[in-house]
């Protein structure tokens, strides 16, 4: 069963009643739209233990009901339904309650491994994949995210304002909640002026973050309520060194709980120790190694192994797989395959490439560094560079495009940027009109910078690394475009 809906209790509540039922919970990005949500339909369809044919159930809020019409029925078989539909049925689901089975046959076949969740990602190329979220990986993040990590009592509130399909709400946020039989605040959407409030309203002792999160907090005004609240401790990920100890002392947080970990990864890192400015600890095997950053593969030796870097030195995270650390990988097998890195220290290991810069800062603690490969982060989401430019190169005026991510003073993350050959058809205007409508608003390219030509290479690796150094402020006589309100013009 898909869910498409914004926070509510009733997301919760449909999430484990889902799982809890034996069937699998498809958590649906709603921000993407077109081609990118038929994508992840037709992952679901896939995977759909009925059969690949068979008419996918999909709850959804009455503000992502539209999108469900744009879902390309040769991608997957798509049929709603509504909370507002639940509630109508509401005395006659209840007088039926008594006779439900809340254990139905199929639970006594499902094992530890089975799916319980789907949780789409980027990854670190291409088109969103399913990530399995199997029940036992989730039973070990509760175990070691909320019960080791982040340690909730019973009487905290844990306010979450972050989407259910993002793992940091999925998983941090309910799971840690579950684990101490604490209270779950859900904020229907995340407002930097009103987070505060809603935050007071609710009572809440802790929340979850990812970096842009912090970021946007205090770039407001300070304001009473900044420390007038009752929150001890945040969870999450992506706060920057930079701006850690402001957070912490205009905020009055006492403890802050990093952690690395991705949807699709066997190894995760959390700050358990309560040290500063850390992604944390991690009990398991894995190494920091020399990439390749044009390809975010690992470099090898000439008689094919990899090669681990210093400590301090940035390098590539890699999670060695084994019975402690499995991975449960995607839907699609070929694409799990495409993540593994195999006979790299010696023959017949394997270790899972997170696609992750990150240093080794000693006794198993790391700092992240940057994303490799084909996406970058941008509000708080990992965007596919082919994505994009199959979007753009969709437009008419537009020949040829590269996509890359570049640094913005002040912001997490990177931002779209897209070097693009045009021709007499090219409009700007057209042109954001086009990609906002095929491009979910966090994957849509804040700058255009239109170039004479792009290097004649497969996957134009060579050519983006380089565009990426340069950044949007190095683009020397080539004419650059920002994304405005009416679309694209003249920087």
């Amino acid at each position: 069963m898909a869910i498409a809906a914004h926070n509510s209790p009733d997301v919760v509540i449909a999430m484990l009643a889902v799982v809890k039922l034996g069937a699998v919970a498809g958590m649906i990005n709603y921000n993407q739209p077109g081609d990118a949500l038929s994508h992840s339909f037709g992952l679901l369809a896939a995977a759909n233990q009925a059969g690949a044919d068979a008419t996918i159930l999909v709850l959804h809020d009455d503000a992502t009901a539209d999108s469900l019409a744009s879902v390309n029925p040769e991608s997957a078989k798509v049929s709603g339904l509504s909370f507002a539909d639940l509630d109508l049925a509401a005395d006659d689901l209840a007088s039926r309650d008594g006779s439900a089975n809340a254990n139905p046959t199929i639970t006594t076949t499902l094992t530890a491994g089975s799916p319980a969740y789907y949780i789409f990602t980027s990854g670190t190329t291409g088109w969103p994949k399913a990530s399995i979220m199997s029940h036992s990986r989730w039973q070990a993040a509760m175990a070691g995210i909320g019960g080791a990590g982040i340690r909730l009592r019973r009487d905290d509130v844990m306010y979450v304002a972050l989407p259910f399909y993002h793992n940091n709400a999925l998983t941090i946020s309910i799971a840690s909640a579950l684990t101490a039989g604490a209270c779950l605040a859900v904020g229907q959407k995340f407002s930097a002026s009103r987070f505060w409030d809603d935050v007071i309203a609710n009572d809440a002792t802790a929340f979850c973050y990812i970096g842009e999160l912090c970021r946007y907090l205090l770039a407001q005004p300070p304001k009473p309520t900044d420390r007038a609240h009752r929150v001890r401790l945040v969870a999450g990920n992506g706060l920057r060194p930079e701006i850690w100890d402001e957070f912490a002392e205009r905020f009055g947080i006492t403890r802050i709980v990093e952690l690395y970990a991705a949807s699709e990864s066997n190894i995760g890192f959390i700050n358990i120790f309560g040290q500063s400015k850390t992604a944390g600890f991690c009990p398991l095997s894995y190494s920091v190694v020399k990439a390749d950053e044009e390809t975010g593969q690992p470099v090898r030796t000439a008689s094919g192994r990899v090669i681990k870097v210093p400590k301090g030195t940035p390098g590539l995270l890699l999670g060695q797989i084994n019975d402690r650390a499995r991975i449960d990988g995607y839907t699609d097998p070929k694409a799990t395959e495409t993540k593994i890195v195999r006979d790299a220290f010696k023959a017949g290991d394997a270790y899972f490439n997170t696609g992750d810069l990150v240093v080794e800062q000693g006794f198993r603690h790391i700092a992240f560094v940057d994303r490799l490969g084909d996406t970058f982060r941008w509000k708080g989401e990992n965007v596919a560079t082919t994505e994009v430019e199959a979007a753009l190169n969709a437009v008419p005026g537009i020949s040829a495009s590269v996509v890359y991510g570049v640094e913005i003073p002040g912001a997490d993350g990177r931002a779209g940027m897209a070097a693009i050959v045009v021709d007499d058809d090219f409009d700007p205007i057209a042109l954001a009109a086009a990609v906002r409508e095929r491009l979910p608003h966090y994957a849509v390219p804040l700058y255009l910078r239109v170039v004479t030509e792009l290097a004649h290479t497969s996957t134009f690796k060579n050519v983006r690394t380089e565009l990426r150094k340069q950044g949007y402020l190095e683009a020397g006589d080539d004419q650059v475009y920002t994304l405005a309100d009416e679309g694209y013009v003249r920087a």
